[in-house]
């Protein structure tokens, strides 16, 4: 074994075309999705002027993702998932040239604003569940966490420089241009989708998986303890610890404003992210990945409280980066463990809730912390809002002996000597 496959494992792009074609779409996807995140929150500030406003884009996305993320892993499971991706990706790429002709007019209505932001997050509700399907289809099984390591480590590129990219373009250009660019990414998504093979659920006959859509995923989840445990690991440090919304404030308090300062917390999320991606072979390659979920999320609440308690400018982006290694880690080994858990009939269903717990939760705790911060302060609502999720993120460990011991599944050819989970490990 090479150090470079045991530090980036790189086999899911050199072995599998159509995973490397989803890879590329994905990866154009998420930086238009940064480029648009940062233009929405500037446009809503100036709008605004108000952490409740900035907080509102999180419960303009977070309830959209909750009422139609199960109808899309519903879908998911009683359609070909890549048609579905095909059609709501486009939908997503007629909301960004909406999002473009309103800055272009001069909008200055935020419900509009709001309600297309809306709109988008209603698209990729849709095709989320049947996206996070993909991977596990077009990899054998030893390298599916390689794979969603992959992809993450393009989302953690994407944020770090998505933002940077949004703040020169709006500073050059305006916020249509901005919104523009990520029109132009989305169409490359669209490309890359159509490239795809067909992607029929196995073993599911669509009237019953319509007539027992809730049974099919709840069931499963809250029968499997290893399940139900990661997604409330998730949950818990999201919802409870979000702190995007809170950044133009802490950067209006702080730093006099200064939008270059603005895209460096973002920057600093992803400079986390990308590290600890790019020796993602050490933690995808470790089965425990239950403890190391559980050690990660406690790592990303601790380290958003000493944000919080930061007050000069390096040591902020310093937690901020080990928050984003956290995420990475976290998010990684939660994503392998729910795909490798569930059978393929009910991916579809079970996908749709890991994807609102892992998408609304963030976007639901950036409203609650923009509502904290504004009855209280932004430090107040960082700091609470940390060691609340570690506590929580305990509590899960403490309860759930099956996630703590849970173990990824041997392949075929893996010798099967004992192993242990060391402390650098479980910190990404």
């Amino acid at each position: 074994m090479t150090r470079r496959v045991r530090f980036l494992d790189t086999r899911p792009l050199l072995s599998s075309r159509p995973f490397r074609d989803l890879w590329i779409g994905t990866s154009a996807s998420q930086l238009g999705g940064q480029m648009a995140t940062v233009a929405v929150l500037a446009q809503v500030w100036d709008l605004t002027g108000s952490t409740v406003g900035t907080g509102a884009i999180g419960l303009a996305t977070g309830l959209p993702m909750v009422l139609f993320g199960l109808l899309g892993g519903t879908l998911a499971d009683s359609v070909d998932r890549r048609a579905l991706v095909q059609a709501t990706t486009a939908g997503q790429l007629l909301v960004a040239a909406g999002l473009s002709a309103q800055a272009m007019a001069g909008n200055r209505n935020v419900v509009l604003l709001l309600a297309l932001v809306a709109a988008g997050t209603v698209c990729g509700a849709l095709g989320a569940p049947a996206r996070r399907t993909f991977p596990v289809r077009l990899l054998p099984a030893d390298q599916v966490a390689a794979g969603l390591a992959l992809t993450n480590i393009s989302f953690q590129m994407a944020m770090l420089t998505g933002p940077a990219l949004a703040g020169l373009i709006i500073a050059h250009w305006d916020l249509s241009a901005a919104y523009g660019a990520q029109a132009v990414t989305t169409l490359v998504s669209v490309l890359a989708v159509i490239r795809l093979p067909a992607m029929k659920p196995d073993g599911a006959d669509a009237n019953v998986t319509m007539r027992r859509a809730e049974r099919g995923g709840w069931r499963i989840v809250l029968h499997r303890p290893t399940l139900w445990g990661s997604m409330a690991t998730d949950l818990s440090a999201t919802l409870l610890a979000m702190p995007i919304a809170l950044f133009p404030l802490v950067n209006e308090i702080r730093f006099d404003g200064n939008p270059q300062t603005l895209g460096l917390f973002l920057s600093a999320v992803a400079v986390g992210g990308i590290t600890a991606g790019l020796v993602s072979g050490t933690v995808t390659r470790r089965r425990r990945g239950g403890l190391v979920q559980l050690g990660a999320a406690a790592i990303w609440g601790l380290a958003l409280a000493g944000f919080g308690l930061s007050g000069p400018l390096w040591p902020a982006l310093g937690c901020l980066a080990v928050a984003g290694a956290a995420d990475t880690v976290s998010v990684v080994t939660r994503s392998a463990l729910v795909q490798l858990e569930t059978p393929d009939a009910y991916r579809g269903r079970v996908s749709s809730l890991e994807h609102v717990i892992g998408v609304a939760g963030p976007e639901l705790g950036n409203f609650r912390g923009g509502w904290l911060a504004s009855a209280t302060s932004a430090p107040f609502a960082l700091v609470a809002g940390g060691l609340s999720a570690t506590l929580a993120v305990a509590a899960v460990a403490a309860t759930n002996a099956s996630l703590r011991a849970y173990r990824t599944p041997r392949t075929p050819d893996e010798p099967a000597a004992p192993e242990t989970v060391d402390a650098a490990t479980v910190t990404g």
